[in-house]
């Protein structure tokens, strides 16, 4: 096989692992975003469980386990905000609009215990 087929063949072959490559990252993308529905939707069912099972808790106790659900989505690298709710966030990366809800939440409950 002469240079000129060799260099036309290797060219065939890369632009098909590169639609491969690109498949396969739309379907990791997919998986990605489904595995977040799920996840935020697992943490909803079990606070609704929760609720359930929980005989009448006063009211603090209910607003400080509210608040402790939302930090553990956040901290778990999902937003809470009603923007962006269930996306990923990216790592290390903090949303200004999830951080004031978890500021109106706590500076909230403790204007009511004054």
């Amino acid at each position: 096989m002469d240079p000129f087929s060799q260099l036309s063949q290797l060219q065939h072959n890369l632009q098909a692992m590169t639609k491969t490559v690109a498949g396969l990252e739309n379907d990791m993308l997919e998986v990605l975003k489904e595995n977040t529905e799920l996840k935020v939707e697992n943490q909803l069912l079990r606070e609704k469980i929760s609720k359930l099972d929980a005989n009448k808790e006063p009211a603090e106790n209910k607003s400080q386990a509210g608040l402790k659900s939302l930090r553990n989505i956040y901290d778990s690298g999902y937003h809470i905000c009603n923007m962006y709710y269930g996306s990923h966030r990216e790592s290390g990366e903090d949303c200004m609009f999830c951080l004031d809800i978890l500021d109106n939440f706590v500076n909230h409950g403790q204007k009511s215990r004054g």
